[in-house]
């Protein structure tokens, strides 16, 4: 039986392991099993942080939201316990942006809802 080379099929594997590690110092970016590792666990980071970005953002915004709803004369949660009542749908993210960009339509949206409560 003849003899079959692998050449052209584990060249093209390992040209790819090792695209993805460009950047990387030392042997990971040079020697391909140290950067098939590498490689690995820098998509399992990735997978991760996709998700754990959303959850970050989330922080930030109700920090913001917070910081600006104690300037109004709120806390985070009675503001938004009052938007709810008062029937006003705003997500944290806009919400978030009013209160660093336009302070006086975030007092406005305050008040809805002290009133409300």
């Amino acid at each position: 039986m003849a003899r079959v080379k692998g050449g052209t099929v584990t060249r093209r594997r390992r040209k790819k392991v090792l695209k993805l590690a460009r950047g990387y110092f030392g042997s990971k970016h040079r020697l391909f099993k140290t950067a098939k590792q590498q490689v690995m666990k820098s998509l399992m980071y990735a997978y991760r942080d996709r998700r754990q970005v959303k959850r970050d953002f989330r922080r930030l915004w109700i920090t913001r939201i917070n910081a600006a709803a104690r300037i109004n004369g709120l806390s985070y949660n009675k503001l938004m316990y009052g938007l709810k009542v008062a029937g006003v749908d705003i997500n944290r993210k806009m919400l978030a942006d009013l209160a660093v960009n336009d302070a006086k339509a975030f007092a406005d949206l305050a008040d809805i809802a002290k009133k409300a409560k």
